[in-house]
């Protein structure tokens, strides 16, 4: 006998099939419609070149320090600022630290003191240094007055020998023999154009105390024999020596008139070598209460 149904129990309706026909679905295709794209492998970076001497392997540690190195050095700066710290605070002097007022005013009396002292003392010393620098210089200035004066005493008479500037006049002998006369004329005339220095022949200085004399075969000067040709070498303002023996009816036209030729070279620069031996007076004595 079968079992009555509920309606809950109620067989289920038939599924009705869908209007119009039914589409196969569709599935995704397995080929692909293109090749597929192949990504480039990566090209893996050079290692770094591992440091291979002390100074590389230094430079690579300043340049990127690892950690352990930035706290060794921030330690080392912390311990070198202290000992630093340290050594000036020990340099401080602090020898007045524990003086009272009264102290510190008697030290400071005393240094202004002794400071007073000193600047008298640079004073004193800096007027002995002028004094003593004048009177150098006073005698040194003396000297030099002095050594002039000599050696323009020495220079008029003949003891030393000397250059400069001057003339060269040649006397020959064409029709006469010289006249002692006219080379004493011509002397004199040098030496008030203001000659300097004279010689003849390069032999006999001519000076203050100079004698002129006829000798056999020509003229005897400070008992020295020359003869012609006469070259006598002048040394002064060369322009002005030459006027002394050029004007009218002087030295050069009593030569020509005597019967010599004569030639006058100016030149810039003139040697006179010879010298005379001084000569100890006899009779005169220097004055020494003036």
């Amino acid at each position: 006998m079968p079992e009555p149904t509920t309606p809950d129990q109620r067989p289920a309706d038939p599924v009705k099939p869908a209007a119009g026909p039914v589409r196969p679905e569709s599935r995704p295709s397995a080929e692909p419609k293109g090749k597929p794209e192949v990504a480039p492998e990566p090209v893996p970076a050079p290692a770094p070149a591992a440091p291979t001497t002390g100074r590389e392997r230094l430079i690579g540690a300043l340049r990127k320090p690892s950690r352990a190195q930035a706290i060794v050095a921030v330690l080392l700066a912390v311990v070198g600022f202290a000992a630093v710290t340290q050594v000036r605070a020990n340099e401080v002097d602090d020898s007045y630290a524990g003086l009272r007022e009264q102290d510190l005013i008697d030290v400071l009396n005393g240094l202004a003191g002794t400071t007073q002292r000193a600047q008298s003392e640079i004073a004193h010393l800096e007027t002995t240094r002028h004094d003593l620098q004048s009177s150098t210089d006073a005698r040194q200035a003396a000297l030099a007055q002095a050594q002039d004066r000599a050696d323009t005493l020495a220079i008029m008479a003949g003891l030393v020998p000397v250059t400069g500037p001057g003339i060269r006049i040649t006397v020959t002998e064409d029709t006469a023999p010289v006249s002692v006369d006219t080379m004493l004329d011509t002397i004199q005339e040098l030496r008030a154009a203001g000659a300097e220095a004279m010689q003849i022949n390069g032999k006999v200085r001519i000076v203050a105390q100079s004698s002129v004399e006829e000798a056999v075969g020509g003229i005897s000067v400070d008992g020295t024999l020359l003869r012609s040709p006469y070259v006598i070498d002048v040394i002064g303002e060369p322009h002005t020596l030459t006027g002394g023996m050029t004007f009218l009816e002087g030295p050069r036209a009593q030569f020509e008139e005597d019967g010599q030729t004569v030639k006058i070279d100016e030149l810039q620069s003139l040697d006179i070598e010879s010298t005379v031996q001084p000569k100890q007076p006899q009779y005169a004595q220097p004055d020494t209460s003036q």
